[in-house]
């Protein structure tokens, strides 16, 4: 339908501009005449809105409240997080928990005092930080755990796709607008967020080559201004998306505006294995006089010598100087051995027995690992030389025939033996055929693995109880501890998400039982215990708080009721023994009150 010349009839061709409203009303009074009342113009936004409206209503373009991450962690704080997590590595651990917090503290600190434009910031150096270590020995997987706790966005890239011009592979200031969008358009939160960048050391320029190595410099130059500070516009012409971001911006607000982010307080993380490193670093000790000899080949000596590295060692490297310059704090992993492989498998909080354990329960069936099992896990992914990955492989290769096959069966029990881990289609064929029936002696076996990793979850919470204590305002008795490791391994969780999922229960039970008797006008205090044996009963019947608490509430009004009209007392306390046997509890509040005189209050 050609709107134009319907109106130019009446309007005439040199007829200024209608405005929206008037617009709007002829193209409503239009589409009445042709089809009646049952069309209306309803769009509020054919055409760009004042800033005054959008402010006022609040939506999308309006001014969101600037400022830095409520960050309020100390060193040691988040290296304890990180030691309920990653096994070994207690160098690294300390160094990144150390300069990453000076870091968001430092900005938080400024953000406070300062304002932008203040000189104190003038040449001021950023706590960028460079990860040099075997591939498979945590070094993602630390970074991630950091940025999940401090709450900061967190993009990862790889640098061997950038290129200087986003020409070929992507842009590295394409990192800084994914932070954007990881931080859900919040530029100030952005703008606090980290960018870490693996296999840094691929852009080094080839040590064979005569003359630079244009296109992997090309890369460390592009790179020198976002690690210290420039601005990032959001917009650019090969991202499609950002046009129609910035079409719709100006429907809403009637203006071009230039969006940008300042990467001043965005901490850059690199990473790299550096093979060839070790060699350089010899060279330079050797003809210092330290005494390392140039045939020294063990991974174990190579480890040791990568941390007497220094700037000169990564420019001979490879890298520009400006470049290494912007990377004050240089740590060094450790690679991990037989033994670290068994402790990371045993650890409650590690990730690949939890995502083993949901694999299976996705089908009804609860796994357990004899130690037996992880040890020969643990020997077959040393002989990988891949680090940790190692072990994903070895646990993937050893249960996949367990995962294709068992879910067609009716077994709900899987024990994970040496045998098993030594041969898993021998063990397989030797289940399908009923050989664990009725075998009392793997029943026992199961249940000793279980009792295992109880104690071994238990122990860790018992390590954090101070801790989780004064962050969470509960006070963790043995009993609650055998609660909260109850619950972790029923959910498949990790500590730190088990002590959380307690709390939120905790606070439910004690909000709804007291809601649900304040509306009969009765006033109910819980003691710990009760709250206790609710979230139990919830934990061991596999039923909702809600539920249980419904289920308690019907079980106590009539007696509550009884005492509070016969005796005129409406405050009771609930105990643990009361959640049990609650016909035993009011029986025993009746004898009481009715062996009393009825007169006394």
């Amino acid at each position: 339908m050609d709107f134009d010349s319907g109106l130019d009839k009446d309007k005439g061709q040199d007829q200024r501009i209608p405005s929206q409203k008037e617009l709007e009303k002829e193209l409503s009074d239009y589409l009445s005449k042709k089809y009646g009342d049952r069309i209306k113009i309803v769009s509020p936004v054919l055409f760009p809105q004042s800033d005054a409206r959008t402010k006022e209503e609040g939506g999308e373009g309006a001014q969101k409240k600037k400022g830095v991450p409520a960050f309020d962690m100390k060193p040691e704080e988040l290296e304890a997080y990180l030691d309920g997590y990653v096994i070994k590595q207690d160098r690294a651990k300390g160094v990144l928990s150390t300069k990453i917090c000076t870091h968001f503290n430092r900005t938080k600190s400024r953000g406070r005092r300062f304002k932008k434009e203040e000189p104190f910031s003038v040449g001021m150096i950023k706590n960028n930080i460079l990860m040099i270590g075997p591939t498979g020995v945590g070094k993602t997987y630390l970074i991630k755990l950091i940025a999940q706790k401090i709450g900061v966005p967190f993009v990862k890239g790889d640098a061997t796709k950038f290129s200087e011009t986003g020409y070929v592979g992507g842009d590295v200031e394409d990192l800084i607008r994914d932070l954007v969008y990881e931080a859900k358009d919040d530029i100030s939160l952005a703008e606090n967020g980290i960018v870490y960048i693996d296999e840094i050391d691929k852009i080094a320029s080839c040590q064979n080559i005569i003359g630079h190595d244009v296109s992997r410099t090309g890369v460390q130059r592009a790179l020198l201004k976002p690690m210290e500070e420039t601005d990032v516009d959001l917009k650019v012409p090969h991202d499609p998306i950002s046009q129609i971001q910035a079409i719709e911006q100006y429907r809403r607000t009637g203006k071009r505006e230039k969006q940008v982010v300042n990467t001043k307080n965005i901490l850059f993380i690199m990473s790299g294995a550096f093979e060839g490193l070790a060699d350089i670093i010899k060279k330079r000790l050797k003809r210092q006089g330290i005494g390392f000899e140039a045939d020294i080949q063990s991974s174990e000596v190579d480890m040791d010598i990568l941390k007497q590295v220094r700037a000169q060692d990564l420019i001979e490297f490879g890298f520009e100087s400006e470049f290494i310059g912007r990377l004050p704090v240089i740590v060094v992993f450790d690679e991990l051995t037989k033994d670290d492989f068994v402790q990371i498998l045993k650890n409650p909080n590690n990730p690949i027995i939890l995502s083993k354990k949901r694999d299976f329960m996705a089908y009804g069936i609860n796994i357990q690992f004899e130690d037996e099992s992880l040890e020969r896990v643990a020997e077959m992914a040393s002989h990988e030389k891949t680090g940790a990955r190692g072990l994903v492989s070895a646990v993937e290769r050893m249960l996949m025939p367990f995962e294709k096959h068992l879910p067609s069966t009716a077994i709900d029990r899987l024990l994970v033996t040496q045998e098993v881990a030594a041969d898993p289609d021998k063990e397989l064929a030797r289940l399908d055929s009923g050989g664990d029936g009725d075998d009392s002696n793997m029943n026992q076996r199961f249940e000793r693995a279980a009792a295992c990793e109880k104690k071994r979850v238990k122990d860790t919470i018992a390590q954090k109880a101070r801790d989780f204590e004064s962050k969470l305002g509960l006070q963790l008795s043995e009993e609650r501890i055998d609660l909260i490791a109850e619950q972790t391994l029923k959910s498949i969780s990790d500590i730190d998400t088990g002590f959380g999922d307690f709390k939120e229960m905790c606070t439910a039970v004690k909000t709804q039982i007291e809601g649900l008797f304040s509306q009969l006008g009765i006033k109910v205090t819980l003691s710990d215990s009760a709250i206790d044996e609710v979230i139990r009963l919830a934990v061991v019947q596999d039923r909702e708080i809600g539920e249980v608490c419904l289920k308690l509430a019907n079980e106590l009004e009539y007696g509550l009721k009884l005492v509070r009209d016969k005796i005129g007392n409406n405050a009771f306390t609930i105990t643990g023994e009361s959640v049990l046997d609650p016909e035993k509890y009011i029986d025993g509040l009746i004898k009481k009150y009715y062996s009393q005189d009825p007169t006394i209050s």
